[in-house]
């Protein structure tokens, strides 16, 4: 499909998406045991809070970036 050009860049980027997230949800249930459990609870609020990090870290440094270029610029 990507090396001789027979789908369009939007269904290669859907199918790019669609099969990592299918990963990631793999790689949550069966090697990082994530499920809806009473005992693998702390496990899930452990990962929110780690998202919410991630977010907030990654949304701060675009933030920052953006006002730098911003002030950078010659107006």
């Amino acid at each position: 499909m990507v090396m001789n050009g027979s789908a369009s860049h939007g269904t290669l980027l859907g199918v790019v998406v669609a099969t990592a997230v299918v990963q990631i949800l793999v790689h949550l249930v069966c090697f990082l045991h994530m499920n809806a459990s009473s005992e693998e609870r702390w496990n899930l609020v452990a990962f929110v809070f780690t998202l919410l990090i991630i977010a907030i870290v990654v949304v701060g440094s675009i933030w920052i970036m953006w006002n730098l270029n911003y002030n950078m610029m010659v107006h």
